[in-house]
């Protein structure tokens, strides 16, 4: 299988290197890129082909990831969509519906829009897929191999993919800001900064495995950690002062409305 990007910054080279970790060779995968800076970074890093022509590069790849910024995804599209006859399209653009997609390249197309996260990088994304009509069950099957290759992957109608944007795609700059300030607390009470983070960090990828493997609700396993008159109902207690749940929700909600916002550009 030879797979092809279309883009490769934060995002797509996060899913690249998922995907170079545990599912395919360097040699079966092409990368087109404008910044030559960042070609050069590739192939330092990846030893993966770089192409220089977008559309010889659609070609000669099964599946194509157009992992670009969504302002010039429709410039691109209209430059490859007489090379995608039989290919497999998957977006990572955002607020570039499936629709806008079929407007362009036309309704016969095979595509798939995707949500990853940059944790990705790490083999820990969270990934929603949604094929349009004309996927087949084993093509998406064969991209979701691809994407598990780098995290979990659900299947969700596009509908949800504002809410999808909000929980898990662009959650981990929520999550790391939350992991700043556990540690900025703990070198406050005299932990050097290297020990803060390690504790912090190890605290949330423990607290969302239990979650995960164990099935209990969140406030459930919440108040297990909190004994009366203890240390971690103090902790909450001031949390739920200062209106924790309330400012997320709120910032989550933001969110989502700046994707639908962008879906109808």
């Amino acid at each position: 299988m030879k797979i092809g990007f279309i883009g490769c910054g934060s995002m797509g080279g996060a899913m690249l290197e998922g995907i170079l970790q545990s599912r395919l060779s360097s040699n079966d995968i092409w990368i087109y890129e404008d910044s030559l800076k960042r070609r050069e970074e590739l192939i330092d890093n990846y030893k993966i082909n770089i192409a220089l022509d977008m559309k010889e590069m659609t070609e000669e790849c099964k599946i194509i990831f157009l992992a670009i910024k969504p302002h010039i995804c429709y410039s691109v599209l209209e430059e490859i969509k007489e090379k995608l006859d039989g290919k497999i399209l998957v977006s990572v653009a955002a607020g570039v519906t499936i629709d806008a997609i079929e407007d362009i390249i036309g309704d016969d197309k095979k595509v798939i829009r995707i949500m990853p996260n940059t944790p990705a990088c790490v083999g820990e994304a969270m990934t929603s897929l949604t094929p349009n009509r004309n996927i087949e069950e084993d093509e998406k099957k064969e991209v979701a191999y691809l994407l598990e290759g780098f995290g979990k992957v659900e299947e969700v109608e596009e509908r949800m993919i504002h809410a999808v944007i909000g929980a898990s795609g662009s959650a981990p700059a929520y999550v790391f800001m939350f992991i700043e300030a556990m540690a900025d607390a703990a070198v406050l009470k005299g932990m050097p900064r290297e020990k803060a983070y390690k504790f912090a960090s190890q605290a949330v990828l423990g607290a969302a495995k239990m979650v995960l493997e164990t099935g209990v609700h969140p406030g459930q396993l919440k108040d297990m950690v909190c004994s009366p008159g203890g240390t971690t109902i103090e902790a909450v207690t001031e949390l739920e002062k200062r209106g924790m749940k309330a400012a997320v929700v709120g910032a989550m909600i933001k969110c989502m409305e700046k994707s639908e916002e962008m879906s109808k550009k």
